[in-house]
């Protein structure tokens, strides 16, 4: 027996501990070494992590009210449909197949399997390939395990990866938390260190070296909004899924500032930004060397493993529902629509999401990777900002379990930032930028396909 609907399994602290897991990835631990090597001032660096954080606080609050007025499956698919019409989610969705989450999977995929690499090293299979991701086949075959492994424990029940992402972003909370301890007790650390070394840019310099540092950042903090998507699964969405974006991403950006801040206080930004231009290190595993030797910078190489498993398999998890709404539209795989009788999850959906993962996994590299997921995505963290000002104006007195506060103000400002970084993209990154608008668009005679089938259906029918 095929079934058409998901359950709702998921209460409000899985839901708020999802939204953690599915955002603390590689970011935190490797983004300050580039992010120092740009801007050589500590004030600015912790300054773009607070801007960051506070920015995808106001898209999770603008996303919120959103969600809470349309809890489906898909996330912002179902809201694109109902503000901008059937045309503009599927691209939505087609963009999250080729360009955002796949490539998300696809590149945590890799940062597992380095990290993977530096623990255990594996055999050395090179081969020169320009702009494949490395060049060692046995860190790629790792990073294809991985999906592979978690699309099927996903495949088994929301469930069970439900939970195996909540014992993980437990565990890793938990160790990030000790790392800040140990940082603080330390005698390693010194206030000096946040004083600024090296030349500052000013002017115009200082303007690109903030968007590149903000772009670090933001790679940080993707994955905020991949809770929407589970909308059809979560218990009391009205209220659950609010409350899981705000509370969820606050724990992120006191996390990541804690962090941070230990980095700072224990190397000096010269000494961070060096690593940047070095190979193989990683700003975080460096200091906790730095802190407790050999035995600190295994732990943090164990913490990596630990964070970037955890978030491969909740976007894994979530960003497949996205796939199962097409389909149940007719706008995608018929296949990708059906939910497993058994285990109650859209398992040829989870399928096709990683069999396009694989495919950019072998096919791009992780700079060129995360480049494209945030210019893509905010594209459309954009649109649901704008999309809350467009709602209240074509229905002003439609239910709203919640309100964004600081309405129109926070989304009209986060819906001008988004719009503000995407053109500079554009013109800073037109080659990268034009590869995403690609993929993205790529999908319009697919779409034209499947609404001639509907067609064909509806006058069938009639």
């Amino acid at each position: 027996m095929i079934e058409s609907e998901l359950k709702r399994t998921i209460t409000r602290l899985p839901a708020i501990l999802l939204v953690v897991s599915s955002i603390i990835g590689s970011g935190v631990f490797k983004k300050i070494a580039p992010m120092s090597d740009t801007l050589h001032s500590p004030m600015l660096i912790l300054a773009c992590w607070i801007v960051a954080g506070l920015l995808s606080l106001m898209g999770a609050l603008c996303t919120a009210e959103l969600a809470a007025m349309m809890p489906g499956s898909g996330g912002e698919y179902v809201y694109f449909k109902k503000i901008y019409g059937r045309f503009f989610s599927f691209l939505f969705g087609w963009g999250n197949l080729t360009v955002m989450k796949s490539a998300t999977i696809a590149a945590l995929s890799y940062i597992f399997a380095e990290s993977f690499n530096t623990l255990l090293p594996l055999p050395d299979l090179s081969f020169a390939a320009p702009g494949s991701i490395g060049h060692n086949v046995s860190i790629k075959m790792i990073a294809t395990l991985l999906i592979i492994i978690l699309s099927y424990v996903n495949h088994r029940g929301v469930v069970f990866g439900e939970k195996l992402s909540r014992y993980f972003i437990v565990s890793i909370i938990i160790v990030i938390l000790n790392f800040v301890v140990l940082t603080v007790v330390s005698d390693k650390g010194r206030i000096e260190n946040f004083h600024t070394v090296g030349e500052v840019p000013e002017g115009w310099p200082l303007m690109a070296a903030l968007f590149a540092a903000s772009l670090s950042a933001f790679w940080g903090y993707e994955g905020w909004n991949n809770i929407g998507y589970l909308g059809e699964e979560v218990k009391n969405p009205q209220k659950n899924l609010p409350l899981a974006l705000a509370v969820g991403t606050v724990i992120v950006i006191i996390l990541y500032l804690l962090v941070n801040a230990c980095y700072l206080y224990v190397m000096p930004v010269d000494q961070l930004a060096s690593i940047n231009q070095g190979m193989n290190k990683i700003a975080a595993v460096e200091v906790a060397r730095v802190i407790t030797g050999n035995i600190g910078a295994i732990v943090l190489s164990c913490l990596i493993l630990l964070t970037t498993f955890s978030c491969t398999n909740s976007t894994i998890l979530m960003s497949a529902r996205i796939f199962y709404a097409m389909a149940r539209d007719g706008l995608f795989l018929k296949s990708a629509g059906r939910v497993h009788s058994i285990f109650q999850t859209p398992s040829k959906a989870i399928m096709w999401q990683g069999i396009w993962a694989l495919v950019l996994l072998w096919s791009g590299n992780f700079d060129q990777l995360t480049d494209l997921l945030i210019f893509a995505s905010f594209i459309f963290y954009g649109s649901s900002a704008f999309g809350v000002l467009l709602l209240r104006k074509k229905e002003p007195d439609a239910h709203r379990p919640y309100r964004v506060i600081g309405y129109p103000v926070l989304p009209i400002m986060f819906g001008v930032f988004c719009l503000t970084l995407v053109v500079a993209t554009i013109m800073q990154k037109p080659v990268q930028s034009g590869i995403g608008l690609f993929l993205i668009f790529s999908g319009i005679p697919v779409y034209w396909y499947y609404t001639r089938k509907l067609k064909e259906v509806e006058e069938g029918v009639k």
